[in-house]
């Protein structure tokens, strides 16, 4: 999931200035487990910015607002309020705020901050776990990421300010590599900690990337 947090209020009202017709847009997914945009928090940002004197041309929770053939759709379905806006309030992520431009064409706002890629422990909880290098490794680590886990991304770990099994940059912290260790220990697999790993390729994470999925099944090996 990508894991949003909502700008101030001050902030989105300057963005929003000069603008007097608003159409808000939500997403379905990862904003509505966030609680930044959701139905809820779509129609409290509705209040807020009719509180300011804004109209309200329409609103929309897209499932999700990062797919460009449904806000194409949802930009059909609500064609005539959007094309009424002066700009289009967006509570996603980046991705979502670009995505609903590009299929739209108006001008678009960001209401939300993208923070990172991760995992729900649990209500309200969430921890960052990858860091989309575009090179995994995780078969080698036991499933642990070293590029997320550890401050300072290393491959081959741990670094020499390692200490009782914590981390330098932050004491609170398991070290990512006595975790790596560990883990490695428990399935039967130490052996691959010895293996020295290459650095990163990063012509691979080379912005902005694309991706065209082939069908592996077909592939011959």
């Amino acid at each position: 999931m990508i894991f949003t947090t909502t700008k101030p209020t001050d902030e989105i009202l300057k963005y929003l200035e000069n603008d007097k017709k608003i159409f808000i847009v939500g997403c379905a997914q990862c904003s509505t487990v966030c609680k930044t945009g959701g139905e809820e928090e779509v129609a409290a940002m509705k209040k807020i910015l009719e509180a300011q004197g804004k109209v309200i041309t329409g609103t929309v929770v897209m499932d999700p607002p990062c797919h460009l053939l449904e806000v194409k759709k949802r930009y059909r379905e609500n064609r005539e309020a959007i094309e009424q806006c002066d700009s289009i309030l967006v509570l996603t992520c980046g991705d979502g705020v670009q995505t609903v431009m590009e299929g739209t064409q108006k001008k678009v706002r960001p209401a939300l901050d993208t923070v990172f890629l991760g995992e729900v422990e649990r209500a309200g909880h969430f921890k960052e776990t990858c860091s989309l290098c575009g090179e995994c490794v995780l078969d080698s680590t036991g499933g642990l990421c070293p590029m997320t886990l550890c401050p300072k991304g290393l491959l081959n770990g741990p670094c020499g300010g390692s200490k009782e099994g914590k981390c330098e940059v932050d004491r609170e912290k398991d070290c990512a590599w006595v975790l790596i260790y560990k883990r490695l220990s428990e399935i039967g697999e130490l052996d691959k900690i010895k293996t020295i790993k290459l650095p990163k390729d990063y012509s691979k994470v080379v912005k902005p990337r694309k991706l065209i999925l082939e069908d592996f099944t077909k592939k011959k090996i």
